[in-house]
């Protein structure tokens, strides 16, 4: 019952700020402050004059509410979005606001509505801050800090209202808005509000514009050291279908409409001059090269920074290796665990990445889960590179696993504390060892 009753207050509290915030200007809000403090000191009227600039300031405000009350303001937008942004960097999008009205309009304000950021009751409590354990007893258990902690994250992104230049009858205007994403996934907008204030400039009249659409926010990637991947061939008894490049052991799959960057010698002449269009031969590759990437999902809670850690570094390495001549299997554990390939005209690299910024964490799942989905692809992976969250037993057993197969391994072990952790069945190849330490925002991304 108390749970309940503090979550419906945190969401009460909200919604009476955002509706303060849209609804009054700075200086309007600056009256109503005004107004409790002449209405304390005021209610003694023998003894101070505080009543009177109470009475002036009430009639103030009653008159902006009423005349943006009155106001009907009437507009409508197009947003022209990027395709992908990366969390953490800055960008600006275009806005073109139309007023279709017979009136010039100016001094207006323009800003972005997301969707709903409010965390339902399970969330609520599921969630934990990062910084939960540090605070004392009292702010963990009104959970105050992790409500905002949830509000932030989200909404996803960092917003600014901006003013639109002056709108003809009938015209229109681009807006530049900027937006910086601090989470990454996908942003949802529902849609933008214009603001005029009154002539007073403490009321504003609002016109909300419903412009759904949403944004993909990739992972942040940091600069990181090419690896040297080993390029030996293995045997795939099914083959590749719709293989991009040439290789050893092909055979004929099937014929299609030639697209731009096809090679000339998949052309299919014979079928050119039957249906008078270009044709191309599709081939069925068995031999080629292929390397993991597999990123660990599990011990952590929703949100943990290192979590997020371990996927920015898998996204940079994701955005590294090289994927014209050899596959790369993104290797993790959701709701199932998942396999995803990019490479030789399999996926894109971008691919990766777009699903790299939706992944989360694998809950209580057991890390069995993901070694077993590496271990049944071993026989056809060239090289591996591995994203741990932690260097426990369960985590050295794979290593030793695919060692054992005779698996080139690159080993990441993000952690925290004073001491980094030893190379353990790494300990006669060090160099393939990289205990990487997840404090800072970049320097925790270079090889010590």
């Amino acid at each position: 019952m108390i749970k309940r009753s503090t979550y419906r207050n945190f969401r009460l509290a909200f919604s009476v700020w955002q509706w303060s915030v849209r609804r009054f200007t700075r200086p309007g809000r600056w009256v109503f402050l005004a107004l409790g403090v002449t209405a304390l000191v005021g209610m003694n009227t023998k003894a101070t004059l505080a009543y009177q600039i109470f009475s002036f300031l009430f009639s103030l405000l009653c008159v902006s509410v009423l005349w943006s009350a009155f106001s009907r303001l009437d507009f409508s937008a197009v947003r022209s979005l990027p395709r992908h942004a990366t969390c953490g960097d800055a960008f600006s999008y275009t806005v073109v606001i139309r007023n279709p009205s017979k009136r010039f309009q100016k001094g207006l304000w323009v800003w972005e509505d997301m969707e709903d950021p409010r965390p339902t009751l399970s969330e609520f409590y599921a969630a934990r801050e990062p910084l939960e354990m540090t605070r004392n007893l009292f702010d963990r258990a009104g959970g105050w800090h992790r409500w905002v902690w949830l509000l932030k994250r989200k909404r996803g992104a960092v917003l600014h209202r901006r003013a639109v230049p002056p709108i003809p009858p009938g015209g229109s205007v681009e807006v530049k808005m900027p937006i910086t994403p601090t989470r990454r996934g996908i942003l949802r907008f529902s849609g933008l509000t214009v603001a005029r204030p009154d002539v007073f400039g403490l009321c504003a009249s609002l016109a909300p514009v419903s412009i759904p659409q949403s944004l993909m926010v990739l992972p942040r990637r940091f600069p990181v050291p090419r690896l040297n991947l080993p390029g030996l061939r293995k045997h795939h008894p099914q083959g590749v279908h719709l293989a991009a490049s040439v290789g050893d052991s092909e055979e004929f799959l099937s014929l299609r409409d030639y697209r731009p960057g096809d090679s000339l010698r998949r052309i299919s002449w014979k079928s050119w001059a039957r249906t008078g269009k270009p044709v191309v031969r599709e081939y069925e590759e068995e031999f080629y090269v292929r390397h993991a990437l597999v990123l660990d999902s599990f011990g952590l809670p929703f949100g943990s920074p290192l979590f997020e850690k371990a996927v920015s570094l898998a996204a940079s390495y994701a955005a590294t290796v090289r994927t014209q001549e050899s596959l790369l299997d993104l290797l993790f554990v959701g709701a199932k665990a998942f396999c995803v390939s990019a490479g030789r005209g399999q996926g894109s690299t971008e691919s990766l990445l777009e699903i790299l910024a939706s992944v989360s964490v694998s809950g209580d799942k057991p890390f069995e889960l993901l070694a077993d989905a590496v271990l049944s692809r071993a026989p056809y992976i060239s090289g591996c590179i591995l994203v741990l969250l932690a260097w426990d037993e369960a985590r050295r057993g794979l290593v030793k696993r695919l060692r054992a197969l005779g698996m080139s391994l690159e080993v990441f072990v993000l952690w925290e504390g004073e001491k980094a952790p030893e190379p353990g069945p790494l300990l006669d190849d060090p160099a393939r060892f990289h205990p990487v330490r997840a404090g800072g925002p970049e320097e925790g991304f270079l090889f010590p």
